[in-house]
């Protein structure tokens, strides 16, 4: 089917949830994605985090396809040999004591909050401004942007949202009826904004000294993205709960939730999911958390993120208030509003992302190279610069 045919059909019977660009995607191989008539993208958006080892991986393709012709279901009342594999992984990669596996980032969030509530018999939950979490009740409670909250009120009660790197805010925030912190290391959604070193130490510090629990938020920045496995590992942090999905499993959806040994089992059945560990998934991520760890993705992320960042830097716009990110989450906060660019830049055969109203952001296959991070520059010299 040509583009105009895929698009008829799904303007026919889509929802109309998503604001949707006019190029029907129909291939991937690494960081390069070709629509429908056969027009060729570099592909900074990469699959909106999910996409960290490129597009059709043969390692996690071949490793989906023989867990296909082995077993796809499998629900957590059996044990499983890949969740059991994986869990194992994912504990030692991190440090924490147990994993909770379901399907999405948003899930992963939902299970934290409710985790950080039964652990602390408490209620209140502390956020950031600007911070995005998801948008299930739970997740859209700790969520800022009142674009996705507003026609969902009244949401869940006892979540209040702190401005971001604020120290003073934070300490007097945290009380006694404070369950959970709940912080991006790098605010994605929220304009690629790093966290501060020092707040982020100060939110691990009091939530030790009061009783509250740290939810550290790794869905985007997980997996190599921003220079290490795990941004949290940057700064010496150790989170009692961590939500992790996206890039998991190589673009498999599904999440995790993982806990500090610290605080033991969960009582059964207080939270579950079907499809939650299933093995094709935790096979595609046993394939795909190989790959990154083998070919030092994460290393990989750091040095090009670096570069980009400083050819990004090197551009002389008006237009350009700042540029900023860590590893391969770059963001560039423009003056005026981002779509009308990016728009050009996907003329220019180049694929990003915005991140609130003004910020172009980047989220390229850790696998992208050198080249084409170049040319992906040029195009937004191009743009910001015409």
């Amino acid at each position: 089917m040509d583009t105009s045919t895929i698009q008829s059909l799904e303007d026919q019977f889509t929802t109309g949830l998503f604001t949707k660009r006019p190029i029907a995607i129909v291939r991937g191989q690494g960081a390069h994605l070709w629509d429908a008539d056969g027009k060729e993208y570099i592909d900074c958006v990469g699959g909106q985090g999910a996409a960290n080892l490129g597009h059709a991986n043969p390692a996690v393709a071949k490793a989906i396809a023989d867990q296909a012709m082995r077993l796809i279901s499998c629900p957590e009342m059996f044990y499983n040999d890949r969740r059991a594999d994986l869990e194992q992984k994912l504990c030692g990669l991190t440090g924490m004591g147990s994993v909770y596996l379901c399907n999405s980032g948003t899930e992963a969030v939902e299970a934290a909050i409710k985790f950080a509530r039964l652990l602390t018999h408490r209620t209140g939950i502390v956020a950031a401004m600007r911070g995005f979490h998801g948008r299930t009740m739970g997740a859209l409670s700790a969520t800022w942007e009142s674009r996705y909250r507003e026609p969902f009120l009244p949401l869940v009660p006892d979540f209040n949202h702190i401005p971001y790197n604020d120290g003073a805010a934070l300490r007097a925030a945290i009380t006694d009826q404070t369950a959970a912190v709940i912080l991006e290391v790098v605010q994605g959604e929220g304009g690629v904004r790093p966290g501060d070193p020092d707040f982020l130490r100060l939110a691990q510090q009091l939530c030790q000294e009061r009783g509250a629990l740290l939810i550290i938020d790794e869905i985007q920045t997980g997996f190599g993205r921003t220079g290490r496995l795990f941004a949290f590992q940057r700064y010496g942090l150790q989170p009692d709960l961590l939500c992790a999905a996206k890039s998991i499993a190589g673009g498999i959806p599904m999440g995790a939730t993982l806990l500090q040994s610290r605080l033991g089992k969960l009582p059964p059945q207080v939270h579950g999911s079907t499809f939650g560990g299933n093995p094709l998934a935790c096979a595609a991520s046993l394939a795909a958390i190989d790959i990154m760890v083998s070919e030092r993705l994460p290393e990989r992320a750091e040095e090009l993120g670096t570069w980009f960042l400083g050819q990004l830097r090197q551009i002389q716009s008006p237009l350009i208030r700042e540029v900023r990110g860590l590893g391969l989450m770059v963001g560039i906060e423009l003056k005026q509003k981002v779509t009308p660019y990016l728009q050009e830049l996907m003329a220019r055969g180049v694929l990003a992302l915005p991140a609130g109203m003004t910020v172009m952001r980047f989220l390229p296959p850790l696998v992208i190279s050198k080249e084409d991070l170049g040319a992906a520059a040029e195009a937004v010299q191009e743009v910001l610069c015409a």
